[in-house]
């Protein structure tokens, strides 16, 4: 069974895949707040090498843990946005990158990549060269096994949401599940891009009871008239889904 684990860390993003034959991806690393439980929670689940490592844009929340995770784990490659951002944790993953030693793959819309066996997945995006929102960077991922589908979006906002509507028919953005835009912001999930992709399952990553209200009830609104099932992990926690190349499970 194919297992994508959406992981708890709380206001940030991460996500765990792990293929049948034990390959394993992983999409951000969540706050440095976090990074002591995502260590021990990647541990626990028998990860001990990661073969492709994505981080989807610069900002904390999906990085800050990405230190610990390359001193602690085999790394084989590091998939992410060419945009320049110097903060001290975005310059703390490149040293961290370069101590590992293997190269960065910077995302090109439209690559395609090997997991596994039966199990590909394909940048959607960044589709421009430069953002006035560093969300906008984001790698928009989709990951395909047998007849199920996942799409990743880090902070993707609606603009790039625009662009990828330009520039993708509906059955290439098509999808079973969808990690939503942004925690949830009504910055993202437009209902353009939402019909587009048309999931059967959403999961919103963000924390408990956080400053910045997010999820938005304006998203919410659109995932239940879309009657579109979704999870919250400060809700409902960890969220583990699991594929047979058929159909996807809820645990």
């Amino acid at each position: 069974m194919l297992t994508v684990r959406y992981i708890d860390v709380g206001q940030g993003d991460c996500e765990l895949i792990t293929s049948p034959d034990g390959e394993n991806m992983l999409i951000d690393a969540g706050p440095g707040s976090e990074e002591n439980m995502l260590s021990d929670y990647l541990k626990n689940c028998g990860v001990s090498e990661i073969k492709y490592m994505i981080i989807t844009h610069p900002h904390d929340d999906h990085t800050g843990g990405a230190d610990l995770v390359f001193d602690s784990f085999k790394i084989e490659n590091v998939i992410m946005p060419d945009c320049n951002n110097n903060s001290e944790v975005y310059k703390n993953i490149i040293n961290s990158i370069e101590n590992e030693g293997c190269g960065i793959d910077y995302s090109a819309a439209g690559t395609s990549y090997s997991l596994s066996k039966d199990i590909t997945f394909s940048v959607l995006a960044p589709l421009s060269d430069s953002y006035s929102d560093l969300n906008n960077y984001s790698i928009v991922l989709k990951l395909e096994y047998g007849d199920t589908s996942f799409m990743f979006t880090g902070d993707a906002s609606d603009e790039s949401e625009d662009e990828m509507l330009e520039e993708y028919t509906v059955s290439q953005l098509d999808c079973d599940v969808l990690k939503v835009g942004h925690h949830g912001s009504s910055t993202s999930t437009s209902e353009e891009f939402l019909d587009a992709v048309s999931p059967d399952i959403a999961v919103i990553s963000c924390g408990k009871n956080n400053s910045y209200g997010l999820p938005q009830s304006t998203t919410l609104e659109k995932l239940s008239e879309c009657n579109i099932t979704y999870f919250r992990t400060d809700r409902n926690g960890t969220i583990i889904l699991q594929s047979d190349g058929t159909k996807i499970y809820t645990h």
